[in-house]
């Protein structure tokens, strides 16, 4: 068994790029979603090692200390953190020249043979999903005879193994938790509408749904929602409680946790029995009925993406959701008691000044309790990006150009009608015109008063928001 460190890399300060984040860049509130991704192989290795850079606040100097301990190194990559994550592999290669080194994550599955031509520092690439691939080369299996696998030969050429096969038996995969209680730091992962400190995993892969610009069910997870039983999904609750007594909140990473609906319920009514504080992703369709089973078992918060408030756009990205049927679920979650986090993109195919108000509109009148607005972005392997390519939208030479040098999301996009430093821009107003609104800022400040925890949570956010919005400019 090879001695085997799982990395994400050191990056741009305040970088989420951890395979939990749906965008990989530096966030508008600092956050940080665990590198589940990377926990799940490292939990089928007892003996590896799980480093979290940006979230620990790791220096590339303290990796590089710590590297030579490992004969196998596994570093998690993506489009935007690509380039700083070939250095890094470049210099854990010089500091000990015998390691082997390997990237996975959707960049590399979609794009093997350039990843492995950008440096001959990487040895191999795992494409699909990679879980047992580490697992099989970290056991010694040669490189030839491992599914998933794009490697780099010995006379320097590259050659490209059988695909690996979807996991359908997912009860079957160790608990992530394991890793999170040898590794990492609870207390180092927050998100601006998770109660904190929380903890998130994957009850299930892939998503059914087909939106255009969805990275992870087009490249890695697949469409097929392939789940863990509920049995399992409560055991690993009960270790959650069990090892992190302080966490406030259970977050399911799921793409659509709602997807299956019986089973949602199932589940949701095991977790009432605990009295466990849980949200999760949600498509924005789920009945009233389904609603109040979660709400009625400890559902806190849903985790939805509207994307638009304009019917066509939806249309374009194949989110397969009306306009009026969100209205009527945003409603019935407000009548529960639920909580919204909103996520909205500006930027998408039919995107134009009027429909960036439309929206705008739409978020203000729904009112989620809190929002998040991103810049449509064109991961390599999306047929956003394949659009992209079609219709000349892309404004950078550079086709994974999707943050600045700074690591903040830019707009790679552009319309013959709508430029891209319009959709840049539509950002920021977006933000002000639905947070600085007498309303909204009563209810924040009504939620500050009533919790002085929540008080200096929320002051910090607003100096880092600030910040962030200065640091785009």
């Amino acid at each position: 068994m090879m001695k085997t460190l799982f990395l994400q890399a050191p990056s741009f300060d305040g970088f989420d790029g951890g395979a939990g984040s749906r965008y990989q860049a530096k966030r508008e509130i600092r956050s940080f979603w665990y590198p589940t991704w990377l926990a799940q192989p490292a939990a089928l290795l007892p003996e590896s090692k799980l480093i979290d850079a940006p979230a620990a606040g790791v220096s590339l100097a303290q990796v590089l200390k710590e590297a030579p301990r490992y004969e196998l190194v596994v570093i998690h990559t993506s489009s935007p953190s690509f380039p700083s994550d070939i250095r890094v592999a470049e210099a854990l290669k010089e500091a000990n020249p015998d390691s082997m080194i390997g990237l996975v994550g959707a960049k590399v599955a979609i794009e093997p043979e350039p990843s492995l031509l950008a440096s001959t520092a990487v040895d191999f690439v795992a494409r699909e999903e990679f879980d047992y691939t580490i697992a099989e080369v970290a056991q010694g299996q040669p490189l030839a005879e491992t599914d998933g696998l794009s490697y780099r030969t010995a006379d320097g050429k590259v050659a490209h193994n059988a695909p690996r096969a979807m996991i359908e038996k997912m009860d079957e995969l160790p608990f992530v938790t394991e890793v999170y209680k040898r590794d990492l730091r609870v207390e180092d992962y927050f998100i601006g509408y998770l109660l904190h400190p929380y903890v998130s995993f994957y009850t299930g892969r892939g998503c059914r749904s087909r939106c255009t610009f969805c990275l992870w069910p087009q490249t890695v997870g697949g469409h097929h929602y392939r789940v863990r039983s509920a049995e399992r999904v409560i055991e690993e609750v009960k270790l959650i409680r069990r090892y992190f007594p302080q966490v406030q909140e259970v977050f399911f990473d799921d793409d659509t946790f709602t997807d299956d609906r019986a089973r949602t319920e199932e589940v949701a009514l095991r977790l009432g029995k605990l009295g466990v504080t849980w949200s999760c992703n949600a498509k924005a369709n789920v009945p009233y009925e389904t609603l109040k089973v979660m709400r009625d078992n400890g559902l806190r918060l849903l985790l939805v993406g509207y994307e638009s408030g304009n019917q066509q756009i939806l249309h374009n990205i194949r989110k397969g959701l009306r306009v009026g049927r969100a209205r009527q679920f945003t409603s019935d979650c407000r009548k529960l008691g639920i909580t919204i986090h909103g996520t909205f993109i500006v930027g998408l195919p039919g995107e134009t000044r009027e429909t960036i108000q439309e929206t705008i509109r739409f978020a203000k009148e729904i009112n989620p309790h809190t929002i998040q607005v991103s810049i449509a972005a064109p991961y390599p392997g999306t047929r956003l990006h394949r659009e992209a390519l079609e219709n000349g939208w892309l404004t950078d030479a550079e086709e994974g150009h999707l943050v600045n040098d700074r690591g903040v999301q830019v707009s790679p996009l552009g319309y013959p009608h709508l430029s891209h430093t319009e959709i840049f821009d539509s950002v920021e107003t977006f933000y002000k015109r639905f947070y600085f609104r007498a309303g909204k800022i009563a209810e924040i400040t009504g939620e500050m008063v009533r919790d002085p925890q929540m008080m200096k949570r929320r002051l910090r956010e607003g100096v880092e928001f600030v910040r962030f919005l200065r640091e785009r400019h």
